[in-house]
């Protein structure tokens, strides 16, 4: 189980335990988090789970794979450096302390 802290656009902090093998939009979406929307569902085909994630892990996440950086064209203003999709983000105790942070909207 890993803790992840999921900061809402407008700063509000929750501090979640997610299990082992969930995804962090998984995690976000079963406690009830605004700001992820996840339409497809985790199939990795919108971008309504988009986060930005602590520059601090960026190095220690798996490179995203092309569909996933496909879906992030489409997602609201992305940051080529911190971007991600958070369907594509599995989690592990080695994402324990994981931050992401949530775009002013969906796209």
């Amino acid at each position: 189980m890993a803790r992840i802290t999921y900061i809402e656009f407008g700063g509000k902090e929750h501090v979640i335990d997610v299990p082992d093998g969930a995804t962090v939009m998984e995690g976000a979406r079963d406690n009830g988090i605004q700001g992820i929307r996840a339409d497809c569902g985790g199939a990795c085909a919108c971008s309504t789970c988009h986060v930005y994630v602590d520059p601090s892990w960026m190095d220690r996440l798996p490179p995203p794979g092309a569909m996933e950086e496909d879906m992030l064209d489409f997602a609201y203003e992305p940051d080529p450096a911190r971007s991600r999709l958070t369907c594509q983000l599995r989690v592990s105790n080695a994402l324990d302390g994981l931050v992401v942070q949530m775009p002013e909207m969906q796209s």
